[in-house]
């Protein structure tokens, strides 16, 4: 991680460089203190309706009138995300265009040959906004506990499935990650979204899913799938007899979906200030965090920092996964 402090201190400081001569003021300090007085633009890479889609649009609401100005969202999908993200990217640094995204932002470095985006480099970190866990799944009857799939896996020597919502994703990384932990060989069968991934299980075609919660949740308090556990650094709230990934015996295995707010490099440390305070301060009210949770997301709140430092080792623990568990970059 030694290299990686270079760019996290890179990354964190953003355009916190200038300086300030008095008595005359800097023209960072002049833009920050009218900041903002016209319509913040929020890009968000995906289409409208999708789970980030769902929180940058709870979070839009929540910051307006914080603001006191307009935050409307500009839907920008395609590409996996990178189009959105790179636009964000090649914005003006002024505040008045932020991204809203998802964990795309910190596994496509690893997933793609060439993206128009460098998730340390380009972006100011503003707030770690809400997080949503994998969860590993298997029949009713199958096995109790992640343990006895493990076993099992072992036994089966490469002839177990599993299935994801897609490659590349979160859900995939999880499992892949799960492989080389365990030391276990099972096949991967992407679909195309998580319901298609569910119906894969349901129909006895692979003996694993593993997608977001709020995909599965309702099946499995119906009974019709058992949770073997979830990705999240804690349990989930609505699903608290199921343990995670780290309870389960994989110290530090925490690998959940997360949104963050970021700005282009170069916007003022005042301006990108006043977005983490309010946005911190709006994620708080009792009402966006129900909301969030109808979406599926825990709302976690983080500021700068500390979404500087997920951004970090995340990159590097994706780049990982992709090239121990041999996945071509496309």
């Amino acid at each position: 991680m030694r290299g990686n402090r270079v760019n996290r201190r890179r990354f964190i400081g953003g355009a916190a460089g200038f300086v300030v001569a008095a008595p005359v003021m800097s023209p960072s300090r002049s833009l920050a203190q009218a900041y903002p007085n016209r319509t913040i633009r929020v890009i968000v890479p995906f289409a409208a309706g999708g789970p980030s889609d769902i929180i940058a649009r709870i979070v839009a609401d929540a910051i307006q009138p914080r603001l006191g100005q307009s935050v409307v969202i500009d839907n920008r999908a395609g590409g996996g995300a990178n189009i959105g993200i790179g636009q964000a990217a090649r914005a003006e640094p002024d505040g008045y265009t932020i991204l809203i995204t998802t964990s795309a932002f910190v596994i496509n470095p690893s997933l793609y040959k060439k993206i128009p985006f460098d998730p340390i480099k380009d972006f100011a970190p503003v707030c770690d906004l809400a997080v949503s866990p994998q969860m590993l799944s298997v029949l009713p009857g199958y096995v109790n506990t992640l343990a006895e799939f493990i076993a099992k896996a072992k036994e089966a020597k490469g002839k177990l499935n599993y299935s994801s919502p897609g490659l590349g994703t979160q859900a995939q990384l999880t499992v892949e990650l799960l492989k080389l932990r365990a030391g276990i060989d099972i096949t991967h069968i992407p679909f195309t979204g998580g319901p298609p991934a569910v119906a894969a299980l349901l129909s006895r075609s692979v003996e694993l899913v593993t997608n977001a919660v709020p995909t599965s949740e309702k099946l499995v308090h119906a009974g019709t799938i058992h949770p073997l556990a979830v990705s999240g650094k804690d349990r989930w709230f609505s699903l608290p007899n199921v343990p995670t990934l780290v309870e389960s015996g994989f110290p530090g295995f925490i690998t959940d979906t997360f949104v963050g707010m970021f700005a282009p490099t170069g916007t003022p440390k005042e301006i990108v200030d006043r977005l983490a305070t309010e946005t911190q301060a709006a994620l708080k009210d009792k009402d966006v965090i129900t909301r969030a949770r109808g979406a599926g997301f825990q709302v976690i709140g983080g500021g700068p920092d500390a979404l500087a430092k997920r951004v970090v080792e995340e990159v590097a623990l994706n780049r990982e996964i992709v090239q121990k568990a041999g996945i071509e970059p496309r």
